[in-house]
């Protein structure tokens, strides 16, 4: 229906938050969110509002130094409500048996966390259409 939207980004210490440098599921809802706003601007030229998730999958842990893309996309228009679905994975790891600073390109990436939601935008606010 509409064009992907993709961000990457490495997660920091900042972003572990739990022990063995384990970072919070949260951060993926955080990174969708930023997808989700793009998304509503491509589409309507407008933020919009994120409504709610239906649905939240994570499937694999994310720690400190990895790489993850966060991809989403509109699947369904209603007057104002975007339907979006999400993914997020891991394409970079650090490699600390083999030295402080050497990492990995997953050949194959990681998918870590799945969601679904949805987003708002007023009529009055939508300047796309």
């Amino acid at each position: 229906m509409s064009e992907k939207v993709m961000i990457r980004l490495r997660m920091s210490m900042h972003d572990a938050h739990y022990g063995g440098n384990l970072v919070d599921g949260a951060k993926m809802l955080h990174l969708f969110g930023d997808v989700a706003t793009e998304l509503l601007i491509r589409n309507d030229g407008d933020e919009g509002l994120f409504a709610a998730y239906d649905n939240v999958e994570f499937l694999a842990p994310v720690y400190a130094g990895e790489y993850i893309e966060a991809e989403g996309e509109i699947v369904s228009v209603g007057n104002s409500s975007r339907k979006m679905v999400f993914e997020a994975r891991k394409v970079i790891v650090p490699r600390p048996d083999i030295n402080d600073s050497a990492c990995d390109v997953l050949e194959t990436p990681i998918v870590v966390c799945r969601a679904s939601g949805t987003c708002v935008v007023t009529k009055e606010k939508q300047r796309n259409q």
